[in-house]
């Protein structure tokens, strides 16, 4: 099983590179790759383990999401998100549920309310993925990235709720209502309290590498207590990430530096494995299939599927136009439309379905087992190359576009020109208390010059892009960074230095070319 993981994981990081390079949608040619691998004689079939994803690959993509989200929008956009991620997914969960159980000779009502459930939750992993590609305007990733950390929270909840009636464990209403109760609660309370530990301990250690090693922990740890707990370690983590991400503006800039380059190879690695396991699942789910109706298979598939799709576009639809529901402000019907077309699900779905008991407690097989499994695996397959395919041109139709980027430079440039006078009148500062106190000299005053010269010519060119030779200082600096480090490299092949004094060395230079990239 070892080997199988590490084929796959190169597989896909491969795979995944391709797609960048050619500039593919990665999550979709990752899903088909797996989907035509597993149906090659010879693949050694991988069986998905839900506690695999639920408990390795869940916490960190949630972690890196939150890190990424912003707090300020999720609240500014808390109204539309509450009824995305909560009530979306109880709405689609009874849908589905209802839709299945007339389809569905062997399922019992519990059992198809927990395939509602289990297909309830769009992906955090897919909507976000897809949606960085696009370009789509900010609000409407928010609104999106929101949905897809909270939802699954709300999902994974009423899929406990509705597997406990259907295996045969006695519930009622309001202990349906208590367990949801205490899941939320309970979440957010571990995930501010950790969340809250975690930067202080952080702060403390003043060590970077320190620092992302404890960040890699964290996410596993806290979901781990909050599920101990009785808590959410889904809103766990989220609350904890947007806690740490708030605050990650105090802390020091190599931490910052190392904390991007590792959690964005790591979301990579994660993500990639994480759409090829979908695909890879075909086999699995064939071979649970022996002896059932192909006509019944063919018509709930399509019956579960629409009712999936035709719920998320109704429900968007009428919370919008509730002003007490949505918000202040209503989207545009465009962007209402693609929020409705980006449902995608996962592997969270394709894991909860496969944790689903082969029996109930009475011992008895647990009623239309192999189809839930199926028709949560047509629902992930088809949303996500049905939605995954046509976002793009239905983007692309209704002219829905990030529209940010003009604004966001105007409002750079105008935060730029502030923050260089703050730099200026700090430097006036210093060098007259140096002369009133006598310890001014003429190094000061000419390293003041030069200083005051250096930040009023980026406080102009950040006001007068197009009047600046910033360009051509950029491209002139990157083609001496590059001479520099090829001395260094010759310096260190001639015996002069050695390795360790040239990667310090580089490491100034790798800085530098950084910021001059920087987007």
């Amino acid at each position: 099983m070892g080997a199988q993981t590490v084929a796959v994981l190169l597989v896909a990081v491969a795979v995944a590179a391709l797609a960048r390079r050619r500039g593919v949608s990665a999550p979709l040619l990752l899903v088909v790759v797996g989907l035509v691998g597993g149906l090659i004689p010879g693949v050694p079939t991988i069986t998905l383990e839900p506690d695999v994803v639920l408990f390795v690959l869940l916490p960190p993509l949630l972690w890196s999401a939150g890190l990424e989200s912003s707090y300020v929008n999720l609240r500014r956009n808390i109204h539309p998100i509450g009824m995305l991620a909560v009530g979306l997914p109880l709405v689609t969960t009874f849908a589905v549920g209802v839709v299945a159980f007339e389809l569905v000779p062997d399922l019992s009502l519990a059992a198809a309310l927990t395939l509602g459930a289990i297909v309830a939750p769009p992906d955090a992993v897919s909507a976000t993925a897809i949606g960085r590609r696009l370009g789509l305007p900010r609000r409407m990733m928010t609104l999106l990235g929101g949905e897809s950390l909270l939802n699954d929270a709300t999902a994974l909840t009423a899929y406990k709720v509705a597997l406990a009636a259907a295996i045969g464990t006695a519930t009622g209403w309001d202990r349906a209502l208590g367990t949801f109760a205490l899941a939320v609660a309970g979440g957010v309370l571990v995930g501010v309290v950790l969340g809250r530990v975690l930067d202080a301990a952080r702060t403390r250690l003043d060590d970077p590498l320190a620092e992302s090693a404890l960040g890699l922990v964290a996410p596993f740890l806290i979901y781990l207590i909050a599920e101990q707990v009785h808590g959410s370690g889904v809103l766990a983590v989220v609350a904890a990430a947007l806690v740490v991400g708030q605050r990650s503006t105090t802390a020091g800039y190599a931490t910052r530096l190392q904390d991007d380059a590792v959690w964005k190879a790591l979301q990579l690695l994660l993500e990639s494995f994480a759409f090829l396991l979908i695909g890879l699942q075909l086999p699995t789910v064939i071979g649970e299939l022996a002896g059932i109706s192909a006509a019944t298979l063919v018509v709930a598939s399509a019956g579960v599927l629409a009712a999936v799709i035709v719920v998320r576009i109704a429900w968007v639809f009428l919370v919008a136009y509730t002003p007490r529901l949505w918000g202040r402000s209503t989207a545009p019907a465009s962007h209402l439309f693609v929020v409705t077309w980006a449902g995608m699900r996962g592997v969270v779905s394709l894991a909860a379905a496969f944790a689903v008991p082969l029996t109930t407690l009475s011992g008895d097989a647990f009623p239309g087992r192999p189809q839930l499994i199926f028709l949560t695996f047509v629902v992930v397959i088809g949303t996500l190359l049905l939605h995954g395919l046509t976002l793009p041109w239905l983007v692309r139709a209704l002219g829905v576009g990030g529209d940010e980027a003009t604004v966001d430079a105007q409002r750079a440039a105008a935060a730029q020109y502030r923050a260089s006078a703050a730099a200026i009148e700090r430097l006036e500062q210093l060098l007259d208390e140096r002369r009133s106190s006598g310890r001014s000299s003429e190094v000061h005053e000419r390293a003041g010059e030069v200083l005051r010269r250096w930040s009023t010519a980026r406080a102009d060119a950040a006001l007068n892009p197009g009047e600046t030779t910033a360009p051509v200082f950029r491209d002139l600096r990157l083609q001496m960074l590059a001479a520099e480090r090829a001395a260094l490299i010759q310096e260190r092949d001639d015996g002069r230095i050695d390795d360790e004094v040239l990667r310090a060395l580089l490491h100034g230079l790798d800085l530098e070319e950084a910021t001059l990239n920087r987007r």
